[in-house]
Order: structure tokens, then C-alpha cells, then sequence
């Protein structure tokens, strides 16, 4: 079993180190819980399944990703993120961060 802390907490503005974007945390894993299969084919840079693991509402765009914690920084620009599941998972957007309505996990 993992005992590793989260970096990032729900509701966080994060930028995506490899691929470039913008996004908020929507969930968290404590490690990966994907399947051996999207891992292999989509994980290319091998990140470790034992540390956390994010669920990213995309800035911009209309889908989520699944992300390992050391390909994210946190994201200090301040703006809000335009994603149609944003109203609907969080509550309000203060001080560079979003409040949820309800626990998720």
C-alpha cells in the first residue's frame, strides 16, 4: 500500500510540464488505477504508478486526462479554466482556485 502525500489538492490550477496545457484537479489517486493495457500504450514517458495520479479538466477543451503527479506543476497564472464540467463539479472560482461542491471520491 502507498503512503504518499498528494501535491496537488481538488480544485487546483495546474499546467501540464510535457504536453503544455492548463487544467484543474478534479480527482486524485493515491497511485495509478488505470489498466496495464492504457498505461503501455498511453503513459509513453513511464511515470510511476506508485506516486499520486490526477484527473485534469483541460483548459480549452471538452475532455479530461489522466495525468501523473510529476508531469504537473501548479499553475499561477490565476485565470479560471474553460471547461463545460467546471459549473458543474465545482462551486466557485477564489483566489486562483476552485471551491467543489461535493466530494467526488
Amino acid at each position: 500500500m502507498t503512503n504518499t502525500k498528494a501535491k496537488f489538492h481538488l480544485g487546483q490550477l495546474v499546467h501540464h510540464k510535457l504536453f503544455n496545457y492548463r487544467g484543474v484537479i478534479m480527482d486524485a489517486d493515491p497511485d495509478f488505477q488505470g489498466t496495464e493495457d492504457w498505461y503501455e500504450q498511453v503513459a509513453r514517458s513511464r511515470p510511476p504508478k506508485d506516486q499520486p495520479w490526477y484527473r485534469v479538466l483541460v483548459h480549452d477543451g471538452q475532455h479530461q486526462t489522466y495525468v501523473a503527479e510529476r508531469n504537473l506543476q501548479a499553475d499561477d497564472t490565476g485565470g479560471p479554466i474553460n471547461h463545460p464540467l467546471v459549473g458543474i463539479i465545482f462551486n466557485a472560482f477564489r483566489d486562483g482556485r476552485y471551491t467543489t461542491r461535493q466530494s467526488i471520491n
